[in-house]
């Protein structure tokens, strides 16, 4: 089985992002390398059969994440309840606060919740919902998700749906202008967020570190601005209103340009990590520029922000940072990583969690975007070590340690989707 529907839906997927790419071809050998793998077979069933079982992140979650559900809603589309996908969507709408900004996840209520501090509405009885605020990536991942959900299913009268007397595409709206009103630095153009490693939602301020506080240290980040560019044009390809439509497409490009400005180091052909607006957290002598955000870099290339040459460069850098670091996959999230006590959660230590972790959610969509720049052999390459460790271990692990060891949720749905997606879009260019 070649899975075709993958190859039709990744073909899809792979025209919403902007025109790029070295025009190079898939020579025929790679191509029946590709469609006779039954590695690929394997994993894409895999992981249809995971998200068919729900919409929370994971076991070991209950929550649904929009972070996480943004990751495999492609894949939801085919196999699950298209209904219950477009109410998981419609939740977060539900719960969106009068500013417009986006929770992190919903769950179900009981008596005596704690740890998060959790939000409820008469518009979702039964809910409850939080957000991790040292964050900025909850409004551009529900964007993301709603447009995929469309474009998957063609549901253009959800957009129309009105929750709480707001239509869908006005509520997306709502969302990008709260970045814009309550996450904007007008000095740079740009997002802020709390200091993370890469695309990480911990501080390294506090034991547990997701919520913003008197100790946080903002800043600037490229993932951030990604994910913001990337929601912009989904969004404005949705819109109908040319007035809303022109002033998102001329944000779009200042977002560009600052980005290139600020965050893209040319000379070491890499993003800096971080842009500070109060100071670091980190000790002085931590030379923080060293640090690669593997994360974040694969973002930025889907959103269009970087030439082949760099793409092809970043992706070098990569694999010499996974060889460093002995790790299995470019899904390494940052080399080298934080030393340890930086970060006071104590899961944050050295090849750890966020901090120098092996992640398939993130090193699958650098698969994605060295494919839509026509690096065939280097996607495949990285691709089969992803593949023959959810086959040998049966899971689709949240991460792994540099020597291959799983950790975290063992059955974790962003990871199942991004490579489901990633297995496609290289199954439909071998196709051509």
């Amino acid at each position: 089985m070649k899975n075709i529907k993958i190859a039709i839906l990744a073909a899809a997927a792979a025209a919403l992002l902007p025109s790029c790419g070295n025009n190079s071809s898939m020579s025929p050998e790679l191509a029946e390398k590709i469609n006779s793998d039954a590695r690929i077979d394997t994993v894409c069933v895999r992981a249809e059969r995971l998200v068919k079982g729900g919409l929370n992140a994971g076991d070991g979650y209950a929550e649904v994440w929009i972070r996480d559900l943004n990751t495999f809603i492609s894949v939801a589309c085919e196999v699950s309840d298209r209904d219950k996908l477009k109410d998981a969507l419609a939740n977060f709408f539900r719960f969106q606060g009068e500013d417009g900004n986006i929770d992190d996840g919903y769950v179900q209520a009981r008596p005596g919740m704690t740890g998060y501090d959790y939000k409820f509405t008469d518009a979702a009885p039964g809910l409850a919902a939080h957000k991790n605020t040292v964050e900025t990536d909850q409004e551009s991942s529900l964007v993301q998700a709603v447009y995929k959900y469309v474009k998957s299913t063609g549901d253009t009268a959800f957009l129309s749906e009105e929750i709480s007397g707001r239509t869908v595409i006005d509520r997306m709206g709502d969302a990008l202008r709260y970045l814009l009103n309550e996450r904007w630095v007008p000095e740079y153009g740009l997002l802020w967020g709390a200091t993370t490693a890469d695309w990480g939602d911990v501080q390294p301020e506090h034991p547990w570190g997701v919520a913003l506080d008197e100790n946080s240290h903002l800043c600037i980040d490229i993932y951030d601005q990604a994910m913001f560019l990337i929601a912009i044009g989904n969004y404005t390809e949705l819109l109908q209103d040319e007035t809303e439509k022109n002033f998102w497409n001329t944000e779009q490009e200042e977002i560009r340009s600052a980005v290139r400005k600020w965050l893209w180091d040319e000379e070491k052909c890499k993003y800096r990590p971080h842009i500070y607006l109060n100071g670091s957290p980190f000790p002085a002598d931590l030379d923080e520029d060293a640090i690669h955000y593997h994360g974040g870099s694969a973002i930025a290339i889907l959103a269009g922000l970087n030439t082949p040459e760099e793409v092809i460069e970043i992706y070098r850098q990569q694999e010499k940072n996974r060889i460093a670091a002995g790790a299995q996959t470019i899904g390494l999230t940052v080399y080298p990583p934080y030393p340890a006590g930086t970060f006071r959660n104590e899961g944050m230590s050295p090849y750890s969690y966020q901090n120098g972790g092996d992640w398939t959610w993130f090193g699958a969509r650098m698969i994605s975007a060295l494919t839509r720049y026509g690096y065939y052999e280097e996607a495949y390459t990285s691709l089969i070590p992803m593949l023959r460790r959810v086959i040998d271990h049966n899971g689709f692990y949240e991460w792994w340690t540099p020597a291959g060891e799983p950790s975290g949720s063992g059955m974790f749905r962003g990871s199942a989707g991004v490579l489901w997606s990633a297995c496609g879009e290289l199954r439909e260019a071998a196709g051509k």
